[in-house]
């Protein structure tokens, strides 16, 4: 049916933001739905879950400024928390708003490192949508832990970095200010959690890569040329006319993606320097980082929900933040993994590690992100381990699927793509009730989403 003559021009500029290549307006869709979803019984239950029964009382701790508390892990997470106490109360929403403001941030900020990374408006819209129906980045929206201020700001740091490379955006609007505040971010993601740590070495490995293949350095390799290695390694560390950032030699790019995120990582520790009893000291701000380590590796006991990284990768192994009769019903929330996209990633996965092995660096990008997020926990020796640990992983294994379903659709495969998220969807709404505190029929609801026995 054709659009009547008046509404045509109205029509028209409702429109226009969605045919734009660039996803802006779609992207805030998504995440406004994001929000609102997270949003919906975040005060429930109505006390605390799992590990909130160690950070909020820290938080507390750092309102009062009285004595440390949880001293094992960075302050970043749990000053977020306390800031949500102070504006909305020593409650349920209070502590659990914040993680779903960066929640919703950091969704944001990885569809945009998505977007100006691939250039495809697809990829990037069905990574926000993958990302967002994940369940594991939604849960963690929802519960005040500290690995949503880890993982938000990782994904800030990623897309300033992504800007910061992206040469008609970088030499537009200089590459300087955002590796700035890429490391700027990076800082703030350690002072969450030290999850992101092995991912925060790429950037600086490719920058140093990138301006030597710019520089034409490889060819030193040759021997005839030996002889002139030290002034190329001089180009190397302070040449400013070639790429990735062009007007930023390497030697300043060290400064703003090493010290400069370490120095902000230490500054998030400065409420520590005003505690009544035990105050931090300049002095004692490295020695301490050695201690949090060994309190972190000194957790033994067996917890019934513990699992390993192989187990997390083929979603076997959950965890229940809750299950009991409270606030009127009998409500759950199952930390686990979206079960279709979880596994579909993994083909995806595949097929980026052979794109990458044929030469696409964002294919190739993706994986490594991968599997440093996985190895650091399969090499670290800490004893207890849980499925949410599985967080920043998930994000690249979705990134994977993305970029396979966006590049086939933007070839004209679309069915695939299509399929993929009605599936997912279907899913996500088929579980939402467990993965929210919604009420279930009774005691043994639990039974209608335990698909494996290794989930109850």
């Amino acid at each position: 049916m054709p659009i009547p003559a008046f509404l045509r021009a109205p029509v028209r500029v409702l429109s226009a933001p969605f045919q734009r290549p660039d996803p802006l307006v779609a992207t805030l869709l998504i995440v406004a739905a994001f929000f609102v979803l997270g949003l919906c019984r975040i005060g429930i239950p109505s006390k605390m879950m799992f590990d909130e029964i160690h950070y909020v009382p820290a938080a507390r701790r750092l309102i009062e400024l009285t004595r440390r508390l949880n001293p094992e892990h960075p302050l970043l997470g749990k000053e977020m928390i306390a800031i949500g106490m102070r504006l909305f109360g020593d409650n349920t929403f209070g502590w659990r708003f914040p993680n779903l403001v960066l929640g919703s941030i950091g969704l944001w900020a990885g569809a945009r490192a998505m977007w100006w990374s691939s250039g495809s408006r697809r990829v990037s819209l069905l990574f926000a949508f993958l990302l967002a129906t994940d369940f594991i980045w939604f849960i963690l929206s929802r519960i005040a832990m500290l690995d949503m201020a880890m993982a938000a700001t990782l994904a800030l740091g990623l897309w300033q970095w992504s800007l910061s490379v992206r040469p008609h955006f970088a030499d537009r609007r200089g590459g300087r200010r955002h590796l700035i505040l890429a490391g700027l971010f990076f800082g703030l993601s350690l002072g969450g959690k030290w999850n992101g740590a092995p991912l925060m070495v790429v950037p600086g490995l490719l920058f140093a890569w990138q301006r030597a293949v710019a520089l034409d350095l490889p060819g030193l390799s040759r021997p005839r040329h030996w002889r002139a290695a030290p002034r190329a390694i001089a180009r190397w560390l302070f040449a400013t006319r070639a790429g990735p950032v062009r007007g930023v030699c390497l030697a300043e790019a060290a400064l703003w993606l090493g010290l400069w995120p370490a120095l902000i990582y230490l500054a998030t520790f400065a409420p520590a320097f005003f505690y009544n009893v035990q105050p931090m000291t300049l002095g004692g701000l490295l020695p301490w980082q050695q201690y949090m380590l060994k309190l972190q590796d000194s957790v033994v006991k067996p917890h019934r929900y513990m699992s390993h990284w192989w187990q997390w990768i083929l979603n076997l192994r959950p965890i229940w933040f809750l299950y009991e009769h409270i606030d009127g019903a009998q409500r759950g929330i199952l930390m686990i993994g979206n079960p279709f996209s979880m596994l579909a990633g993994l083909p995806a996965l595949a097929w980026c590690a052979w794109k990458g092995w044929k030469g696409d660096a964002l294919s190739a990008l993706i994986v490594v992100l991968y599997v440093l997020s996985l190895i650091f926990w399969a090499i670290n020796g800490k004893p207890v381990q849980f499925y949410y640990h599985y967080e920043l992983a998930a994000c690249f294994l979705m990134a994977a699927l993305a970029l396979m379903l966006g590049r086939w659709w933007d070839g004209g495969l679309k069915w695939p793509g299509r399929s993929v998220v009605l599936v997912t969807a279907m899913v996500f709404i088929g579980f939402y009730p467990i993965i929210s505190g919604g009420p279930l029929p009774g005691k043994k609801g639990y039974l209608d989403y335990t698909w494996l026995n290794s989930w109850r």
